[in-house]
């Protein structure tokens, strides 16, 4: 019988903690979500709230079984999934599974996979965050909504095969409707003066613009009007009545969020966001090389990748 049951959501996460942990500890995989809503059907009562109609995932039965009898064995059960929403709503599937009371449950989460991260988050257990399952849920219940509902009208009005989601529906509407301001549009002239001045002593050159007269403003906006002012300034000298000087700070880069490493990987890499994620889960979890065994690459802190992927103390 083991004192601890560890539940994480990947095998190889769960190789990586094994080797953390001594003493009478089992650290198992729940290979992603247990439960989802039915592919056969809408799977949301709307005229109850809402009400998500959750189903065990077909395959699943046998790696569930085996779940509740290493949870029917341990003195506690630990949901160390994700530090996710997703991660929270599977431990809360979990804990639904395994019969353990949701505001009694031990969830631990790590945003870095170290020997002391580890130990600490154990020893320091927390209740489920209900609004991260919460933001789950709605997120999945939105999903079949728009999914289920728009996608028989696409294959009707536009092709079959054709799939509507929360994001891609407001995302197609967003762009077709400045599509049409766009078509819209009336374009006005508009012109600009520019001018290179340059110090006779010390040969210094500059750019500087035409923004008005007489200390107001002035839009140009014919040719008309540009060669009217060119006239009054060609043999005219020009003076540099004021000088600002000051210091400009730039801030490094912030940690890569997903979306900004995905842009990132495609911009610069050309990878698909496919790739992109498989790496970065890899790198998470740890990469097998030879001689070396499991090596971490970086660090996440706070669910943010960070660029310079420095390596933790305990990976050295």
């Amino acid at each position: 019988m083991a004192d601890k049951l560890i539940i994480v959501e990947s095998p190889a996460k769960a190789n990586t903690i094994k080797k953390f942990l001594g003493g009478n500890t089992k650290v198992v995989a729940s290979m992603g979500h247990i439960r989802d809503l039915p592919k056969s059907k809408l799977g949301v009562n709307i005229e109850n709230d809402f009400e998500p109609e959750y189903i065990n995932i077909r395959g699943k039965g046998d790696l569930i079984k085996t779940l509740k009898k290493e949870a029917a064995k341990a003195k506690k059960v630990y949901l160390a999934t994700d530090p996710d929403r997703e991660g929270e709503a599977i431990a809360w599937h979990l804990a639904h599974i395994l019969e353990i009371d949701e505001d009694k449950a031990y969830r631990v989460t790590f945003n870095e996979i170290t020997k002391g991260t580890v130990q600490e988050a154990i020893k320091n257990p927390r209740t489920l965050d209900k609004n991260l399952i919460d933001a789950q849920q709605a997120r999945r219940v939105l999903d079949r909504i728009v999914g289920y509902q728009i996608s028989p009208l696409l294959w009707k009005k536009v092709r079959k095969g054709l799939s509507a989601g929360r994001v891609q529906s407001v995302a197609v509407m967003l762009i077709v409707e400045r599509e049409e301001e766009i078509e819209k549009f009336i374009p006005e002239e508009y012109w600009n003066i520019y001018v290179c001045l340059s110090d006779k002593k010390t040969k210094t050159k500059f750019e500087a613009k035409f923004i008005g007269q007489n200390g107001k403003k002035l839009e140009l906006k014919n040719e008309e009007q540009v060669n009217e002012i060119l006239q009054k300034i060609n043999k005219e000298k020009f003076i540099v009545k004021n000088i600002k000087k000051g210091e400009k700070k730039r801030s490094p880069a912030p940690p890569f969020t997903t979306s900004t490493l995905q842009q990132e990987a495609s911009r610069k890499l050309g990878f698909t966001l496919k790739k992109t994620m498989s790496v970065a889960q890899g790198l998470y979890e740890g990469v097998k090389i030879e001689d070396r065994g499991l090596t971490r690459a970086y660090n996440i802190h706070e669910n943010r990748l960070y660029k310079n992927f420095r390596c933790c103390k305990e990976c050295s």
